[in-house]
């Protein structure tokens, strides 16, 4: 555990339980900015084919607490408690699916390379580094002095002023109320993050390799942070599956769930047929 970061246990979360349990959890985490709420059209849907299903909410994010250090909130750190929270899920008999949206997909990468006993990584419009350049490096660059300088609220308003975006009522107050009640130490924290982490994919590579552990890499057709050629390109430099969901861009998961489930059920349901005893290591 990190200097004063808070054990998994006190993370908030979403959770679905099957009537008819196949003994494995899809475990779902959030991208910067995001919460456990990202997945909720994908709780009911996975939990019917048998698979329990943890969303939750990173440190600092929505309703979890979070540390006082920005540094806390980098990858590592975070992948760190992920992975106190998939070995609890493992060590309680459970299989463990772990999908990481966003900068969620760092912080699950992270995880695994700290040890995290998963049956399968996805990762969901992620990259092999931080972000490239483009607008929502810009939007970072652009917020990060006001959000130093007059605090959270004043970075919503501009949020506000910049998306231009009508939503449903019930929809813009959740928006608005879990980036309020998010740390801005952690969202200054994920923002750095965003931008210093390394391309990692050869060092998760070899990770899959020598755990046997299934990967896939999952993207909208239309994303526009990470373009689907860095995301292909990572995928055959780690040996994963991939999959591009239509009518999507950097969040399949609410922009089209049911085109995302389409492309995540096969695959997991191929790899919890597939017995632990089959999986080889490699070591080259």
């Amino acid at each position: 555990m990190v200097p004063g970061a808070q054990p998994a246990a006190q993370l908030a979360t979403l959770r679905a339980e099957p009537a008819d349990p196949l003994g494995a959890v899809a475990v779902l985490v959030p991208g910067y900015t995001g919460s456990k709420e990202d997945f909720s059209a994908l709780l009911d849907p996975l939990c019917s084919t048998g698979l329990s299903v943890l969303a939750l909410d990173l440190p600092g994010q929505y309703e979890s607490p979070g540390p006082g250090r920005e540094e806390d909130y980098y990858p590592d750190p975070l992948g760190r408690i992920v992975a106190a929270l998939v070995a609890e899920l493992a060590a309680s008999g459970d299989r463990v699916l772990l999908l990481g949206h966003s900068y969620g997909g760092l912080v699950a990468r992270s995880a695994v390379l700290a040890g995290a006993p998963v049956t399968g990584l996805t990762l969901l419009s992620s990259g092999p580094g931080g972000l490239p350049a483009g607008q929502r490096r810009t939007l970072i660059d652009l917020t990060e002095p006001v959000m130093r300088a007059e605090g959270i609220e004043a970075v919503q308003q501009l949020r506000e002023a910049r998306d231009g975006i009508v939503e449903p009522p019930e929809l813009a107050a959740l928006l608005r109320d879990r980036f309020l009640r998010s740390s801005s130490t952690g969202l200054l924290g994920m923002a750095t993050g965003l931008r210093i982490e390394p391309d990692r994919v050869a060092e998760l590579a070899v990770a899959l390799r020598t755990g046997a552990i299934p990967c896939l890499v999952v993207f909208g057709e239309s994303d526009d942070v990470w373009p689907a050629p860095l995301q292909r390109d990572m995928a055959d430099r780690l040996g994963a599956a991939v999959a591009m969901v239509p009518g999507a861009a950097h969040s399949p998961n609410t922009e089209n769930p049911q085109a995302l489930l389409n492309a995540l059920l096969p695959i997991w349901m191929d790899w919890l047929a597939t017995p632990l005893t089959s999986r080889v290591p490699r070591t080259s």
